[in-house]
């Protein structure tokens, strides 16, 4: 009786993770600066709330099948249809976990709390509508309701890059709002044409029509859509706009956009190549595609000697480990991609909190002035250490587990491009570690320069951080290092006095992640199960074409 129960509510849910933190972010909008203290915790349970309902969904998906509802009861495909499947589950859940993370880490930097009337009125309303945004492009059953999921992201996004109003970071904003107007035209000419062509943009509806259109045609239809995705995933040649993007945000928006938003595009990538064009000769250009992003990504991150710059083209090269699981078209491929996206969305958004904390604590992000922070900071190390070594694939960790099943996937497709891909996924992941290690070896061994303080740092409650403690200070006294507010990160051009406050919070949401990370190692089995079950789900096509048309198909 409890699981018929659960069955019966679980449609209510679907919609929550977009309802919810709307709603929480009209509520903050409206209150404007007052009772800061209420508003963070509407913040903190509302995003809770949203992971608890994703996990519900993960579990009802498993159990149940693909899950779908019509929004205001129309029918399909008038309405706005919103489907919870085991990938679509998966990745709320997951950007639930890592974005309720963020939330407390920001509130601890001081960008949502501290007295400031931008962060308290500005920041976290446009936060929860940035969550909004990527739980409807996640669950949206047809490609108008993902454009606009799309567009939700695209208007917070550029509110969250440009806080603060600095010159590098309205100018790295006018380049995102850029390049996502051109994906977003792309997009939308996909949908016009796609409408035109089948009459329907509902997906599981394509998924039925696309197939009894012209070959051609068929693919023109692809190709455009997938560029638009290509775009939104950084995939190469179409990149080059995150690492000037990326790393002049705050840190928790660096995370949140790194971890998070390029899987948005990665997963409309899927959706498309499984269930509008499963199988298509488009397969082998994705492969090409993440030969390249895997490459080029991980050849520009040893270029670097900024650590936020050097993951953000990490970033980059690890993107071609998913294309190439879903280009290589099969169900062990696609587990790969699945389970790849979630270590990587996790691991991510963890470096770039900790590199957060980095910068705090010894002013500067660049390698050549920072050093001996293993000394200073022995648990800041130890956070960087975890989610370095599983972004680079040390055994036993997550990251080793997903590649070693990507490239099961390439063994098993035998062709020699396949092979080729294998190859380019070890040495991706060779030099990944080689530049890991390398800011391990300068920020973490090497001794500290005469300037930098070498005494052990503290970890402080929220309230015990003020102003004059928030920056480093350089020989004259000025502020060189970074603000816990919301002004500009200055790098340091010369050795400088380290930070020595951590708010507790900074670094409490820094070590869920971390273990978060680590859980996906502990429950691998059960995780790589489901992952395999959401591929299988997801080259069937049938359940998600059921779940949304019924049993009977369209009309």
């Amino acid at each position: 009786m409890g699981w018929d129960y659960f069955a019966g509510i679980l449609h209510y849910l679907i919609p929550l993770p977009v309802v919810l933190p709307l709603f929480a972010a009209g509520v903050k909008l409206a209150l404007g600066i007052r009772w800061p203290r209420v508003q963070q915790w509407l913040s903190v349970i509302t995003l809770t709330l949203v992971l608890v309902i994703g996990a519900a969904l993960m579990v009802g998906a498993d159990m149940f099948g693909p899950q779908a509802v019509q929004v205001g009861g129309w029918e399909t495909p008038i309405g706005i249809t919103l489907v919870a499947d085991r990938l679509s589950a998966l990745m709320v859940t997951v950007s639930a976990a890592i974005t309720l993370a963020v939330l407390v880490y920001s509130i601890g930097q001081g960008m949502a709390g501290k007295a400031e009337v931008a962060p308290l009125s500005v920041y976290q309303p446009t936060y929860l509508i940035l969550v909004a945004g990527v739980s409807n492009a996640f669950l949206a059953g047809d490609l108008f309701n993902l454009y606009v999921g799309f567009e939700i992201l695209l208007t917070a996004s550029y509110v969250l890059l440009t806080l603060g109003g600095t010159q590098s970071r309205m100018r790295a904003g006018a380049i995102y709002v850029v390049v996502s107007l051109v994906s977003s035209v792309l997009f939308l000419i996909a949908i016009a044409l796609i409408f035109g062509a089948t009459g329907t943009v509902n997906m599981a509806q394509l998924g039925e029509r696309l197939p009894e259109i012209s070959t051609e045609l068929a693919l023109v239809l692809e190709v455009i859509l997938v560029m638009a995705f290509g775009i939104k995933a950084a995939v190469f040649p179409l990149a080059a706009w995150l690492p000037d993007s990326y790393p002049t945000a705050p840190a928790p928006v660096t995370a949140v956009f790194a971890g998070l938003l390029t899987k948005v595009g990665v997963y409309a990538i899927i959706r498309a190549e499984t269930l509008m064009f499963p199988g298509t000769q488009l397969n082998e250009m994705l492969m090409w595609v993440a030969l390249a992003t895997m490459i080029m990504g991980i050849l520009g991150a040893v270029a670097q000697t900024d650590i936020k710059r050097l993951l953000s083209f990490t970033l980059i090269s690890h993107i071609g480990y998913m294309v190439f699981g879903v280009a290589l078209g099969s169900e062990l491929g696609m587990a790969g991609a699945v389970f790849y996206i979630a270590h990587h969305i996790t691991v991510q958004t963890t470096l770039f909190l900790v590199t957060g904390l980095i910068e705090r604590r010894g002013g500067s992000t660049s390698l050549d002035h920072l050093g001996g922070l293993a000394k200073i900071a022995p648990m800041l190390a130890i956070l960087f250490f975890i989610p370095a070594m599983n972004l680079g694939g040390i055994p036993p960790l997550s990251g080793f587990l997903g590649k070693i099943g990507l490239i099961q996937a390439g063994v098993e497709s035998g062709t020699p491009l396949a092979y080729t891909l294998v190859g380019a996924s070890v040495l991706t992941s060779l030099l990944t570690l080689y530049v890991i290690a390398r800011v391990w070896n300068y920020a973490f061994w090497r001794t500290p320069s005469e300037g930098m303080v070498a005494e052990p740092g503290t970890v402080l409650d929220d309230s015990e951080a003020d102003d004059t403690s928030t920056a480093a200070l350089g020989p004259s006294g000025e502020a060189v290092g970074p603000s816990s507010r919301l002004g500009d990160t200055t790098t340091a051009t010369a050795p400088v006095v380290t930070s020595v406050v951590l708010p507790k919070s900074m670094v409490g949401a820094t070590i869920a992640l971390v273990a978060f990370g680590l859980a996906m190692t502990v429950f691998a089995g059960p995780l790589i199960a489901y992952s395999s079950e959401a591929a299988v789900e997801l080259i069937a096509q049938t359940p998600y074409i059921e779940a949304v048309l019924g049993s009977g198909g369209s009309q």
